[in-house]
């Protein structure tokens, strides 16, 4: 798909986010204007505190701000209700977060099976979490909860749960942070894997330089400010 021919999927206007503190009010984004097309890989680098979390979350409908907008695809996600936005999060957006937010009753198929099941599609969950669980290296580790797994393997079958239901957008909160390099390195392949295979639009928070290297552009966060490119 030629750049020309991508349409945009996030477009964000004059976004601010405040929040209220014992010293008075604290910036912690102002004035953010950005628009990433279908199809892209883009990463979101800064500094601790820059706000970059902040900004996935607003973009994600996770979070309001105090000021501005977030159009996903034409629609505005705070002229929605939470149940709005929730149904565009359940019908377009995948989520791998630097907590891994695994349901501890379930096992890590489970786990992975649930946001298929939850987009109208049960007759393929099992199956599609197999392959996912298998593509980041957890074939072995189906049956097993979150309290068996450590802390790399949750974050893998996380990678695999934002996957599996095949979103057309996905947000990383640094989903490299818990692992180490090779399992990194294969993380990364499998991103842009399904980048690739299925037009999924990446946006990704990081301080891996070698996933932001792979990353069709950068946006610098400096202070809650934007950096121009």
């Amino acid at each position: 798909m030629s750049v020309s021919s991508r349409q945009p999927v996030i477009e964000v206007t004059d976004l601010d986010k405040n929040v209220a503190s014992p010293d008075g009010e604290l910036v912690i984004l102002h004035d953010i204007n950005l628009t990433i097309l279908s199809a892209e890989a883009v990463a979101i680098i800064g500094a601790s505190g820059s706000g970059k979390s902040t900004l996935l979350g607003l973009m994600a409908g996770l979070d309001v701000p105090t000021s501005g907008s977030v159009m996903i695809q034409g629609r505005d996600l705070f002229a929605l209700n939470e149940d709005g936005r929730a149904e565009v999060r359940r019908n377009m957006i995948g989520f791998v977060f630097q907590s891994f937010q695994l349901l501890p009753n379930l096992t890590a198929l489970e786990n992975v099976m649930l946001p298929v099941e939850l987009s109208g599609q049960q007759h393929r969950a099992r199956d599609t979490a197999r392959e996912f669980l298998d593509r980041v290296g957890l074939a072995s580790r189906l049956q097993h909860h979150p309290r068996q797994l450590s802390g790399g393997e949750q974050q893998r079958v996380a990678i695999a749960r934002a996957f599996a239901a095949q979103p057309a957008l996905l947000f990383a909160d640094e989903p490299t942070g818990n692992l180490d390099q090779r399992t990194g390195d294969r993380i990364i392949d499998l991103l842009f894997d399904i980048n690739h295979e299925r037009a999924t639009t990446l946006v990704l928070v990081t301080h891996d330089e070698a996933l932001s290297a792979r990353c069709n552009r950068s946006l610098h966060l400096d202070a809650g400010r934007l950096l121009k490119e």
